[in-house]
């Protein structure tokens, strides 16, 4: 196994573009590749299903995704300083591989996104944290040796990579933001290759 699964979900298009700056980011170490994917919305109702493959974007995501994969990076945009209902509905539905510590000893991050400054980031990044370590995962973050930590004025946290859209437009990252988004990927890939080649 050498893919780190980046699961993620969005609605205006900045998980997304973060998505795919942790993406670059992982396939940056040699031997490292990103297996990106996406969760189904959800609905209050019971009677309409989704298909099961979204009409664009990456496939949606299976638990067979997170067994295959070396560690896993997860993206939410906030709400209400949580994670979307989405991505906890898919993470609600792993007690399985809870049970059987499928996950235990994985590297594993989390990325967001808000509308404003002040949208809950932190607290976002920490709520997606909790199922991780539920899980036994090894939770990875940035440092600030990460010289993009001190310089944005826009998104990046040590929980995590994140966008504030208000500032640049939904899905228009800043330079700070798209080089924090790649250090939080390098920095799980290159986890996962040392603890798989058991240095």
């Amino acid at each position: 196994m050498n893919e780190i699964l980046v699961l993620y979900y969005s609605r205006q298009g900045s998980t997304a573009a973060l998505a795919r700056q942790v993406c670059r980011g992982v396939e940056a170490v040699a031997g490292m590749q990103a297996r990106l994917r996406t969760v189904a919305p959800v609905t209050a109702t019971t009677d309409q299903l989704d298909p099961s493959i979204p009409d664009e974007g990456p496939p949606y995501a299976t638990h067979d995704d997170l067994l295959q994969c070396c560690g896993l990076i997860l993206g939410s945009p906030t709400r209400f300083g949580n994670m979307a209902a989405p991505l906890k509905f898919f993470l609600d539905g792993t007690s399985a591989l809870w049970i059987s510590g499928a996950l235990e000893g994985k590297p594993a991050a989390v990325f967001t996104s808000t509308q404003t400054l002040h949208g809950g980031q932190e607290s976002t990044l920490l709520s997606m944290m909790i199922p991780l370590l539920h899980h036994g995962m090894f939770l990875v973050g940035l440092p600030f040796s990460e010289a993009g930590l001190a310089a944005t004025r826009s998104g990046g946290t040590p929980y995590g990579a994140s966008h504030v859209a208000s500032l640049s437009g939904a899905g228009e990252l800043s330079e700070p933001e798209r080089e924090l988004a790649r250090a939080l990927g390098m920095r799980v890939a290159k986890l996962a290759a040392r603890l798989g080649s058991g240095t």
